[in-house]
This record gives C-alpha cells, structure tokens and sequence, in this order.
C-alpha cells in the first residue's frame, strides 16, 4: 500500500513539474526519474519515445555510414545518433532545444562537449548536417517545423528520412532557405557534406548495404 501512494505521488509530481514552462537551464537539469528523454519546445517538455527497432536501425545505419565515409576520405567530422541537443532560435520568450537522430559535426567540437551539456549553444557553431527519421506523431514537426528552426540555426544539410513515403530527402541550405532534393528506391542520394557517399535510399530506408 505504502508503495504504491509513494507511485502514485511520485506520478502526480512528475505531471506538475512536466506541465511547467521551463527554462533552458531547468530543462537541462531536469529528470522525472525515468530513462525518458526529452525536447524542449517553448518551454514544454516533449518525450522522445523510443521509436520503433526500424527507426533505431536507421539512425545507427547512417550514423556508422557517415562516420565511416569521414575516415574514409579523411574529413575531420564524426557522427553522433540521438546524443546531441542543438538550441533553436524561436522566437518568444521560451526555450527550444532538439535532439536530432543523428548529428553530424566537427570532430573538435564533439571533443569540447565532453565535459559539459552535450548541447549545441546558439553562439557556437551550428552542426554540419542532421537526420530526422518521421513517423507518424513527428510528421509535421520533420517537414515543417524542424526544417525552419534548422535554416535558422544555418545548419547547412538537413535529410528527411521518411519510411511512411519510402524517401530520403537531403534539404541543402541557400540563401537562408533549404532547397529540397527527394530520392525513392535506388537512387543515389546527393550529399554536399558527403559528395563521394555511394547510398541509395533503398539502403537506408532497409537500413543495410
């Protein structure tokens, strides 16, 4: 009996906290005792559940793929799935911060992250290129509101990874606007970042070779 009311007030505490705007600082301090992660956006907590296995699978896919083709052609970029936060500039008075699936950016700044917040403050330099892989709860957020946030933020390649249409679509920034290429079944996808990258998007949409 006494463990289940100490449940039930540690549930009803977790709702009240979770419910509160907080500030970027709270946010980062928060936990609510669980292994949930969470986004920040205007000020509201947004659980990040697990995703499918697929949607794990594609993450870890591209993440070793682009990993793979930095040491290949010596780039001085690493790759990171689901473990970076990257600040967004929207506007009012709330705090936004992401997570993206997989963050892709400078070796030396990965390495200066690691004895803090691994987040992406809006003074530093932004990441190179991020993954989103939609699903049905994340659809409008992927095509619409991450795709403004990130050409704010003048981060430079932005793929959509869409397993509901069966596309991958690699966003490239000019002009402080993406431009939008999608790719379907076997054709090659066209990276800026990774100009010599032989993926298809049938390989990443099975997320194998």
């Amino acid at each position: 009996m006494e463990d289940g009311l100490f449940k039930l007030k540690l549930t009803r505490k977790v709702m009240t906290v979770a419910t509160k705007k907080l500030t970027f600082s709270e946010y980062l301090k928060y936990s609510d005792g669980t292994d949930t992660r969470y986004e920040l956006v205007d000020g509201e907590l947004i659980p990040m559940t697990l995703g499918t296995g697929f949607h794990g699978a594609i993450a870890e896919f591209l993440n070793d793929a682009f990993k793979d083709e930095a040491r290949k052609r010596g780039l001085p970029l690493t790759a990171k799935d689901m473990k970076i936060g990257v600040r967004s500039p929207r506007g009012g008075r709330w705090d936004t911060s992401r997570i993206p699936d997989v963050t892709v950016l400078p070796i030396e700044q990965w390495e200066a992250l690691a004895h803090r917040e691994a987040v992406i403050e809006l003074n530093e330099p932004p990441p190179i290129l991020v993954v989103e892989i939609v699903s049905e709860s994340t659809k409008t957020a992927d095509y619409r509101t991450k795709r403004s946030e990130y050409a704010v933020l003048n981060i430079q390649e932005y793929w959509i990874v869409d397993p509901l249409v069966e596309m991958v679509t690699v966003c490239s920034l000019a002009d402080g606007f993406y431009d939008a290429v999608s790719f379907r079944g076997n054709e090659r996808i066209v990276s800026a970042t990774f100009p010599k990258l032989e993926l298809t998007a049938a390989q990443v949409l099975a997320a194998r070779l």
